[in-house]
């Protein structure tokens, strides 16, 4: 299993938020280029880095940011604002090696579809999502909006993708550990999609928990609960 050590960034610094609530952030003292470089030293070979204030207004906020940080000795996956074949390319020809699509997975399927066929497998699909009666339900606009549309629903728009980065957001931010169900759910009826879990992670028994093919990991690892080599070692 992959661990994507995570980095959301607003205003240029690394903060973290309460299941997506920007008026209840973290702000931590790393520098985001330091950041990277420490991830890589502990032996990390990839990153998720969004770019927050993006995320929240619906287009590029902090890509020259995120362009520049792209040099670092690791992988980045990058999420936050792309809206646009412009915006893709420009991350893939600064040295970025996936992009994550969100909000458009579900407001514009044809143009989201053709992303896939010219990138392909450099393009990560997000869908966020609240667990209602049992059914995951695709959040849209930064976990603002319901889609009305079912986690099944939306997957099946997009049977070319490879990656499927999942949330729930009822754990985003919370360390209350992971929805293993839901993750258990979606492996059986998605077993074609790379899977990475995101949301909750508190501990060390939660990654050796997992099965599915990535673990996006932010809030555990900048409080400190657990160490990023203990985690690599965990997810091996």
């Amino acid at each position: 299993m992959i661990l994507y050590p995570a980095m959301d960034l607003m205003g240029g610094r690394v903060v973290r938020l309460a299941q997506g609530r920007f008026d209840d952030s973290t702000a931590y003292p790393a520098e985001p280029a330091e950041a990277l470089a420490a991830f890589a030293e502990a032996g990390a070979e990839w990153a998720h880095v969004v770019d927050l204030d993006g995320a929240r207004a619906g287009e590029p906020r902090q890509h020259e940011l995120i362009a520049s940080l792209a040099s670092a000795p690791l992988k980045l996956q990058v999420a936050g604002g792309f809206r646009t074949r412009d915006h893709i390319a420009r991350m893939f020809d600064a040295g970025v090696a996936r992009v994550v699509i969100g909000s458009l997975t579900v407001k514009q399927p044809e143009l989201v579809s053709a992303f896939l066929a010219e990138f392909g497998g450099r393009i990560t699909l997000s869908l966020d999502v609240r667990v209602i009666d049992g059914v995951p339900e695709v959040a849209t606009s930064g976990w603002t909006e319901d889609s009305g549309r079912s986690l099944w629903d939306v997957a099946a728009l997009y049977p070319e993708v490879r990656h499927l980065l999942l949330t729930d957001i009822g754990r985003d931010g919370m360390l209350a550990g992971p929805n293993f169900d839901l993750l258990e759910e979606a492996g059986r009826l998605l077993p074609h999609l790379a899977i990475q879990a995101s949301g909750g992670v508190s501990s060390l028994d939660d990654l050796r928990r997992l099965h599915t093919a990535g673990a996006i990991v932010g809030k555990a690892l900048w409080e400190g609960r657990i160490g990023l080599r203990e985690a690599l070692h965990a997810c091996a």
